[in-house]
């Protein structure tokens, strides 16, 4: 059984509907149920702050300001982490520049979110997440990047940095600047963070391949084929000295056709995942509402006994209507699952009854209007 995680203690203060809330808790999983709007994903979205990014919504921190507030909103989270005992907290402040994040762990200033990485892996599935497998690429990429985040922490700072040299090349050739010794350095560090990019996806989901064939057929969800295309479809085979010279020559080759396009039109940030329905030969695209929600169910389930299994440590689960539209026996396989992976989820729903089968395994809270009962 892989170390569990799970929060002890969760203090919100000025965070959308809820002007202060708290829990204190167990190693157990923790249910939310209530009616629509009540607060229920946005205490969700707290959570999800405790890793690096925007969180789960991908919101502006301003926007995340509770309405009545002026100094911005926190977080509190003592827990037991990866390392041990560990107290995070973050948040922001509001300023005339914009909002800024700040977080500290164990009350030290940290240097940077990748830190809370050391602490602790988060993931998610939300109803936003429905239409993953028919909308926009970008969407795919993200939540490939954020699969990939979880088993490489550094993954988020080599995307972070090859956005930044690219919009410089961008602006560059926008400008009609072709100079070609600015261009070749932009050029060199965009291959050599753009081949690490395309290796870390390509790695996981080769990960992820192989522990999703080892369980198929032992699971109530569906088995998920995944492909990487987009950018040097099955190329990747090769040294990655190779990879990076080979793409640095694409990039020079094309700045003016990229000058052009007002874009660079060749990166890992054109790659796209693709996903299949393995028992069908169906692609997921194809597939109908309820056996895309069952992949993508599945699929989430995997990427967090990889991390599991890779790690030593379950990562935490945030499940946002996670029940909503599963009949009652593949509801009790999906909390045996849950509870089989060996961390801590929170599940959110609009009745108690959909959580029946997980009796004692949870700690059960009513949300009403941004308070907390139970």
């Amino acid at each position: 059984m892989p170390h569990k995680v799970f929060i002890e203690e969760l203090r919100l203060a000025a965070f959308r509907n809820y002007a202060e809330a708290a829990l204190v808790l167990d190693q157990r999983h923790v249910v939310l149920t209530g009616d629509n709007g009540s607060g229920k994903t946005n205490l969700l979205e707290a959570i999800s702050f405790l890793s690096p990014g925007k969180g789960m919504r991908r919101a502006a921190y301003a926007d995340v300001v509770n309405d009545a507030s002026d100094n911005g909103f926190s977080i509190f989270a003592r827990l037991h982490g990866m390392e041990g005992e560990v107290e995070i907290g973050t948040g922001c402040e509001t300023r005339e520049e914009g909002a800024a994040r700040r977080l500290k762990i164990n009350g030290t200033q940290a240097k940077s979110a990748d830190e809370l990485t050391d602490h602790l892996r988060v993931a998610w599935l939300t109803p936003a997440m429905d239409g993953l497998f028919t909308g926009p690429a970008g969407d795919r990429r993200r939540f490939l990047d954020r699969l990939v985040l979880s088993i490489d922490p550094a993954h988020g700072r080599r995307a972070n940095d090859f956005e930044r040299a690219m919009r410089s090349r961008n602006r560059l050739l926008s400008e009609g600047r072709m100079d070609p010794v600015w261009l070749r350095g932009l050029e060199q560090q965009m291959a050599e963070l753009g081949i690490a990019m395309a290796l870390a996806r390509r790695d996981m989901l080769g990960y992820l391949a192989h522990l999703i064939a080892e369980t198929q057929g032992h699971s109530p969800f569906p088995s998920a084929g995944l492909t990487l295309t987009g950018f040097l479809d099955q190329g990747l085979e090769r040294p990655a000295v190779e990879l990076e010279e080979d793409y640095a020559s694409m990039l020079a080759e094309g700045r003016y056709r990229d000058a052009s396009a007002g874009r660079t039109l060749e990166g890992p940030h054109r790659a796209d995942l693709l996903v299949f329905h393995t028992e069908k030969n169906m692609d997921a695209a194809r597939c109908s509402t309820g056996e895309q929600k069952a992949l993508l169910i599945g699929l989430v389930l995997a990427h967090a006994r990889l991390v599991a299994n890779m790690t030593g440590h379950a990562p935490l689960l945030l499940l946002d209507e996670i029940a909503a539209h599963l009949d009652e026996g593949r509801r009790a396989a999906l909390f045996n699952l849950i509870d089989e992976l060996g961390g801590q989820a929170f599940m959110t729903g609009t009745d108690r009854l959909l959580f029946n089968a997980l009796d004692d395994r949870a700690r059960y809270f009513t949300v009403a209007a941004g308070k907390l009962y139970g």
